[in-house]
């Protein structure tokens, strides 16, 4: 009897959990995007292309910014037939190759003449090296990120209101910046393990935020803004690059309590189509809500030399 009780209060708790928390709040906006042009980095899989066809389906003009190739022209297909548009098109975009970034902004600002969403969603979970040297998520995560919204400001600036939408995580409140590291060996950290691995992840969200607080200091008094999120724990592709035993062996638990790809866009939607959240630029968001930081999350020393630092290893100072 006891028993029986007691697997219908786990099972009931789980429902709720998974219903409630897992699930989360949905982005409520009506905004049409006519005659609006978004780049959507990373949207050749998970919640990248979710928001490329939620966007399209809205009536904007939607850049597939994407690594590969071939999935970025599969990617294509998928979009345009899901969302009903023809408006979408696929540009490469290596964010591990800073001659990438330049050549995609390049090519973008010579045949777009607009930018009014920017959305930097691609990430990476792996340690390795970029061709440029720099260790892998600092340079794909947060360098690649950097140099590519510098390099169309101006555009955005062109087309205000716009809006800069940087895919953090929660794994954000775990990390650090170790500018040391960085001075010495171009990488936030070297070691390979898993936790240093899973280390090395969340410095590198800790940098997207740093960066969008930063950001939102140097547009006052444009009417660019930019927001950054955690847009909860998905099932989605992130984690391809880790054991495929581990992988299997999460699998029954990241279905049932991890969000779907669709549930994972919510919050980045929100944050490039919201209403009235104009004057909570440089914040951050989870779960279609704003939310406040710990301190080293907008330490304004911190975010002005991570900048810098920045600006000094993409040539642009």
């Amino acid at each position: 009897m006891y028993l029986l009780l007691g697997i219908g209060v786990v099972i009931g708790v789980a429902y709720f959990y998974r219903e409630i928390v897992v699930k989360g709040k949905r982005c409520t906006s009506k905004v049409k995007l006519h005659g609006k042009t978004v780049i959507v980095t990373g949207s050749n899989t998970g919640i990248g292309k979710e928001t490329a066809i939620d966007l399209a389906k809205r009536g904007a003009r939607v850049i597939l910014a994407c690594r590969s190739r071939q999935r970025g022209e599969a990617a294509l297909e998928d979009v345009k037939r899901e969302s009903g548009s023809n408006q979408v098109v696929f540009m490469p975009l290596d964010l591990g190759s800073l001659k990438s970034v330049r050549s995609f902004a390049e090519t973008f600002l010579k045949t777009e003449s607009r930018l009014d969403l920017l959305i930097n969603n691609a990430g990476i979970f792996m340690q390795g090296r970029t061709e440029d040297g720099l260790g892998m998520m600092f340079g794909v995560n947060h360098i690649g990120h950097f140099l590519l919204t510098n390099l169309l400001l101006d555009r955005l600036k062109a087309c205000e209101p716009s809006r800069v939408v940087n895919l953090a995580s929660v794994g954000h409140n775990f990390g650090k910046v170790d500018f040391d590291c960085l001075n010495k060996h171009k990488a936030l950290g070297l070691g390979t393990s898993s936790m240093n691995v899973f280390q090395v992840y969340c410095d590198s969200k800790l940098c997207n935020v740093l960066f969008n607080h930063e950001l939102a200091k140097r547009l006052k008094g444009t009417k660019v803004t930019c927001y950054s999120l955690h847009p909860g724990a998905i099932n989605s592709e992130l984690a391809r690059n880790t054991s495929s035993i581990l992988q299997l062996a999460l699998k029954p638990f990241t279905i049932y309590f991890f969000k779907n790809t669709v549930q994972g866009a919510q919050t980045t939607l929100h944050c490039a189509l919201q209403e009235g959240i104009e004057p909570l630029s440089g914040r951050y968001f989870s779960n279609c809500t704003v939310r406040e930081l710990y301190e080293k999350a907008k330490d304004d020393a911190a975010a002005k030399k991570l900048w810098e630092l920045s600006e000094s290893l993409c040539g642009l100072s």
